[in-house]
């Protein structure tokens, strides 16, 4: 134990109070670690034995209630330009129902309407009451539900509270909200009239949707609310919600930076801003963090889930409470805003929506808002979608959805209660569809009646929904004209105050702040950094790492090849397989006070079943994850997250969690390394740029197994030249840490582990690329020693040739290469008795290790020739990357010997790839 103890030295031990998590089981009565198995809280019947009773007693009635609850919202009055064709709703008919329309009968209605302070009523009465509740300008959308409590607790919220009255202040309230974000609008459309700013002008309600969502949450105790949110009304929301300086708006306008001085970084367009704030109601206090967003609609979507998630664990709420009466969602909320066009077409939504209610992923319940513009750029909504309403994704996961006309902005506000009132009982998703309209085209300075004449003949016929509601709150003595005209006059010389900033003004820092504060952005050189273990201690912690509980039947297969085999390894001090060096290295980290989160399809078990970190009871399936098992007083855990079958959702969700914990080491894992395809937005928008844009540090490691292996054009390469080529490494300048993100190919075990902890030891932090191994998972030459990783090792970007059969006096052609292609080059030497030719290894490629290699180089005096040698085709791989640094950095002319160009990754003939192979050989021997 006193080697683990070495391992706190300089570093906090993170801690849970009460009972840890070591010996949590997913089935059992308290779950694995990021997945608790909750006490249901909820209600254990729907309906009274009364209302049951009424129910059956009057079926005919009951058909009609049931109709308006599963129609009434196709006879709902939605639009605000009254464009949308309703045609008749059959079900809605009662002669269906065997009811006479001119009935005055009185019926019994309790526990059967909800929408009356009485226990009976005439049938024409019942009807009328049930159009003004399901038709007027709030449809909802529940029927679909899972549960019957769901529906009928739903049923009874949205019948007996939907028409409550707001009070006269916060009517005035409203008004004035509403006001300004239309004077916002206004002032920078005067001002800056050339300016995308895509303006909030027609969805001004959402405002008063996002204020209700966060006086909610305030009261029902969230800390946290974590947002993302397209263009679309996004200055006006920072500004007037969200206390966003204008004066940085501003600067941006003029053409300024809104990056600090000092930080290191390309910053963004104007409408990808982003902020954080603390905001109170009722002297309750309420953090919203808006997180950035990129113009790829959509990919933001799981980033704000997976920074929800995020802090959930740093406030030990939830499923990462220690609380028995701790729920999903109770500390932090994630609040989803999207365009109806890209919420429908977007793929990402719909997998966002696939793992919401998953293990490991679940927030307790996003509030998703869509802002319904009716048009998507120039397409209008029967063109956009096949199905009648843009939020219809929703209801695959059994959802409920509130549609409200956004000409009502109290009816709006109402909206938003009910979906936050049913989000805090039931912990799920929950939609609000904003149907509004878009007064100005896509952005400011397009014309849109060139593909919609007619609705912008309605838009322009008709007076703001600001200026409307504001008439309605006069009208109604609330207040008077002037107490409305002196608030925006105050907002006005507000903004013109900070215009007139604009030009002295200096940005404060934003980044690196709170949590982040102990880190530094990367500097323009190359560091090393110390990330060996004492041996004593990796033997300890490998042996907990395949420790499991006396009355717990493993595999057997598992106990021979995994557990015997790890123990014997580590006994011995050698042979160190690639499972074994990456358990050593989440288990240090732990120690240490890092957690970890490993994430992916199958990652508990590998892809090539080589990982085993979770580990199932073959008789109870139970799940007992053994790292989490270290020591009584653990404090750090490791979260083992089986994902869903997504790629963009997931990578993004993990990118998310990283942005928000610079203490976490956060891994996805591909099936096979070409998986990224299906995420490449988020490659592209977050991880390989979101430092440059928006100064946000990310440590996420992406492993994506690689190998030109005769598996065919899928499943072999990782498109390694598709990071290169995204990479900021320059040709003809030594690169430092302060590259966007870092690419590597490690060919050992004790490489991985060494780049595992650098991860966490450093004091910033990088995305980094692993093309990780299939065959070399278990390859004994890939193994290593527990030498590798002592006190005093670290990860070597480049490894010089330690199987040569010739002295370096001898070697007149230098190879150079990178990853498992070595192995095979070093058997053909082998084969061949080449003695003229020392191979070296590429471990790292971006930052490229210009200084190893011209000191490696310099050990072979008689070298008449430079060779890069490498697995893929030429038009891929490494090859274009590595050339012109080679040249410029290193001073040598490289020939290339590898497969010429194709334009598949693979062939997916067996005999073909073996005469490659052949071909390859000959090529760098030759």
């Amino acid at each position: 134990m006193s080697s683990i103890c070495r391992l706190h030295i300089g570093s906090t031990l993170l801690r849970y109070a009460g009972r840890s998590f070591c010996a949590a089981h997913y089935h059992s009565k308290d779950g694995v670690y990021g997945h608790k198995c909750l006490q249901n809280t909820t209600d254990q019947s729907s309906y009274s034995s009364k209302e049951l009773e009424n129910r059956i007693q009057y079926s005919k009635i009951v058909q009609l209630v049931e109709a308006y609850r599963s129609h009434g919202h196709k006879t709902a009055h939605l639009d605000p330009l009254d464009l949308m064709k309703r045609g008749p709703v059959p079900e809605l008919d009662m002669h269906l129902y065997g009811i006479q329309a001119d009935s005055h009968k009185m019926v019994q209605t309790e526990g059967i309407f909800f929408g009356s302070d009485t226990q009976e009523m005439s049938v024409s009465d019942l009807v009328q009451k049930l159009q003004e509740t399901y038709s007027g300008s709030i449809g909802a959308e529940f029927q679909h539900l899972q549960t019957q409590e769901e529906r009928v607790w739903f049923a009874k919220q949205f019948e007996s509270r939907i028409r409550i009255s707001l009070s006269p202040e916060d009517q005035v309230d409203l008004a004035k909200l509403l006001l300004k974000c239309q004077a916002f609008d206004h002032f920078i459309s005067t001002k800056f009239a050339t300016v995308k700013r895509y303006g909030g002008e027609g969805g001004e309600s959402m405002m008063a949707c996002f204020e209700e969502v966060f006086r909610r949450s305030a009261q029902h105790g969230v800390e946290n609310v974590v947002m993302c949110m397209p263009h679309r009304g996004r200055l006006n929301f920072m500004t007037c919600l969200l206390n966003f300086p204008p004066v940085i708006m501003f600067r941006k306008m003029k053409g300024m930076s809104e990056l600090p001085p000092g930080a290191q970084g390309t910053g963004d367009v104007l409408s990808h801003l982003y902020t954080s704030v603390d905001l109170t109601f009722d002297d309750k206090v309420v953090h919203v963090s808006l997180i950035p967003n990129p113009s790829h609609l959509e990919a933001n979507n799981p980033v704000a889930a997976g920074k929800a998630r995020s802090k959930m664990q740093t406030l030990q709420s939830g499923h990462y409470s220690t609380s028995t009466d701790g729920k999903p969602g109770d500390k932090v909320l994630c609040l989803q805003v999207h365009g109806d066009a890209s919420f429908t077409g977007q793929g990402v939504v719909a997998e966002t929506f696939c793992f919401a209610d998953t293990p490991h992923f679940t927030t307790g319940g996003s509030v998703h808002v869509i802002v319904n513009n009716q048009v998507g750029f120039t397409t209008e909504a029967e063109r956009g979608r096949s199905s009648p309403y843009c939020s219809d994704i929703a209801k695959m996961n059994g959802y409920p959805v509130i549609h409200v006309n956004a000409d009502c902005p109290q009816d709006v506000q109402r909206a938003t209660a009910l979906a936050m009132e049913y989000r805090n009982k039931f912990q799920r998703d929950v939609v609000i569809d904003l149907v509004c309209f878009r007064r100005w085209g896509h952005n400011e300075i397009d014309e849109p009646a060139f593909t919609q004449p007619i609705m912008y003949n309605a838009i322009k016929s008709r007076q703001s929904i600001p200026d409307l509601y504001a008439q309605q709150v006069v009208s109604s003595g609330f207040c008077d004209e002037k107490d409305l005209t002196q608030a925006l006059k105050g907002f006005n010389d507000y903004l013109v105050e900070n215009l007139e900033k604009a030009s002295s003004y200096e940005n404060k820092p934003f980044h690196l702040q709170c949590q982040w504060s102990p880190l530094v952005q990367a500097g323009d050189s190359i560091t090393r950094w110390d990330s060996g273990v004492a041996v004593d201690a990796l033997k300890f912690i490998g042996a907990r790492s395949v420790t499991v509980p006396d009355d717990m039947k493993i595999h057997p297969t598992l106990q021979r090849g995994h557990v015997d085999k790890r123990l014997k390894s580590l006994t011995e001090g050698k042979d160190i397989d690639w499972a074994t060096a990456e358990a050593l290295a989440m288990g240090s980290l732990l120690c240490q006070g890092f957690h970890v989160r490993i994430s992916g399809q199958d990652v508990g078990r590998g892809t090539f079943s080589h990982r085993h970190c979770m580990l199932v009871d073959q008789e109870t399936d139970h799940i007992y994850i053994p790292l989490n098992n270290i020591s009584e007083k653990q404090g750090a855990f490791l979260e083992v997250a089986n994902s869903a079958l997504t790629e963009e959702g997931v990578l993004g969700f993990e990118y998310g969690f990283s942005i928000d914990k610079p203490n976490t080491l956060v891994i996805w894992e591909a099936q096979f390394g070409d998986f990224f395809n299906a995420a490449q937005p988020i490659v592209d928008t977050y991880v390989t740029s979101g430092e440059l844009k928006w100064l946000l540090q990310s440590g996420l490691v992406m492993v994506l197994p690689n190998g030109m292996d005769g598996a065919g054009p899928e499943h072999s390469s990782c498109r390694i030249e598709r990071f290169l080529q995204q990479c900021d490494s320059k040709e003809d300048k030594v690169d430092g840490d302060n590259v966007s993100f870092q690419v590597v190919n490690p060919t050992t075990a004790a490489q991985y582990f060494h780049l595992l902890r650098r991860q966490m030891v450093r004091n910033f932090r990088k995305p980094l690329i692993v093309a990780g191994p299939k065959t070399l998972l278990r390859l004994p030459a890939a193994a290593s020693t527990l030498a590798d990783m002592a006190p005093g090792t670290h990860f070597l970007p480049v490894l010089a040739d330690s199987a040569a059969i010739g002295t370096p006096a001898e070697v007149t052609h230098l190879v150079f290469c990178s990853g498992k292609h070595y192995y095979g080059l070093v058997d053909e030497r082998q084969k061949r008795g080449a003695k003229h030719v020392a191979i070296i290894r590429l471990e790292s490629l971006c930052p490229f290790p210009t200084a190893e290699l011209q000191e490696v180089t310099k050990q072979y005096p008689k070298v008449q020739q430079f060779i890069w040698s490498q697995e893929e085709h030429r038009n891929m791989g490494a090859w274009s990357f590595v050339n012109p640094r080679f040249k410029n950095l290193v001073g040598c002319n490289l020939k290339y010997a590898g497969r010429e160009v194709l334009g598949a990754p693979a062939v997916g003939i067996g005999e073909l790839h073996k005469q490659e192979i052949a071909d390859l050989m000959d090529q760098t021997f030759g």
